[in-house]
């Protein structure tokens, strides 16, 4: 089949948006975006690696998306009623059909490349000698546990918080994420974090800040009616304010359990004593 001129025409512009569209990752090395497109502050070490990436694939994205809504006007316009006009059957172009077909392919494989480095950095390679959390979600809370000075999970003096996360700048953080009832989102926007945590799993995240700070932690899964409150903080501690923050939990818990641990003593010894008193 003979391309008519208006095929010919339009395959030429998309010609010309493809030439351009190959430019418009340029200004994302730069993270040119308007104001209002701005993303959170970066808070992590990672976080600007997976702005870039953002940035690029919004670009990408967003010149195609204009070039084509341009096209669509043109050809609203420019094949609009006339009269006297008579309308043609074109059954299609095979060379307009194997562009835009190549062509995103190409970009989405160019970005799964790109891509990859990233997500062996923070999914394959976890860090050594890092802080370890284990954190559980619950509807509607989230509970934190930190090892206590033998350094082991699941101890009688592990440190247990409630809602608020602490962590030392400056040093990797692993993070274990698990749920006692259903589906939950560990998110950390200024982070770049984002895990579900899922009953009966253990999913290991590492994230490191880089500037001390106070933001909010919060549930990007809806988890229930009271899902909008389900939040807590995390707090971006010096090291000497870290390890200040936890001898402070610890020697609060320990006050807390002592006197839940001397009443079984009480009362074995009054049991002791009531025993002995029966026998004389």
């Amino acid at each position: 089949m003979k391309n008519t001129p208006s095929v010919a025409r339009a395959a030429r512009l998309l010609r010309a948006a493809l030439f351009v569209s190959a430019f418009a990752a340029l200004p994302a090395a730069a993270g040119a975006l308007p104001f209002w497109m701005h993303l959170p502050e970066q808070a992590s070490t990672y976080a600007n690696e997976i702005d870039e990436m953002f940035h690029l694939i919004m670009w990408i994205t967003g010149v195609i998306f204009v070039i084509v809504e341009l096209m669509l006007l043109w050809f609203l316009w420019r094949y609009r009623h006339r009269e006297g006009r008579t309308a043609h059957y074109t059954h299609g172009n095979n060379r307009l059909e194997v562009i835009w077909t190549i062509v995103p392919a190409l970009i989405c494989v160019m970005l799964a490349l790109l891509s990859r480095h990233i997500w062996d950095q923070i999914k394959e390679n976890m860090p050594h000698e890092a802080v370890e959390v284990h954190v559980t979600g619950e509807q509607f809370a989230w509970n934190f546990r930190y090892p206590g000075p033998d350094g082991k999970f699941d101890t009688a003096d592990d440190i247990l918080t409630l809602n608020q996360l602490h962590l030392p700048v400056g040093k990797p953080v692993i993070v274990t994420l698990t749920s006692k009832d259903v589906i939950h989102s560990f998110f950390l926007p200024e982070f770049r974090v984002k895990q579900d945590a899922v009953p009966g799993m253990h999913t290991r995240i590492w994230f490191e800040g880089n500037k001390v700070g106070h933001w909010e932690i919060a549930c990007a899964e809806l988890c229930g009616l009271g899902h909008f409150r389900m939040k807590g903080f995390i707090t971006v501690d010096t090291p000497d304010d870290y390890q200040k923050w936890l001898a402070e939990q610890a020697a609060a818990q320990a006050t807390e359990q002592a006197p839940a641990a001397a009443a079984p003593a009480a009362q074995t010894q009054a049991t002791q004593v009531s025993e002995k008193g029966g026998n004389s």
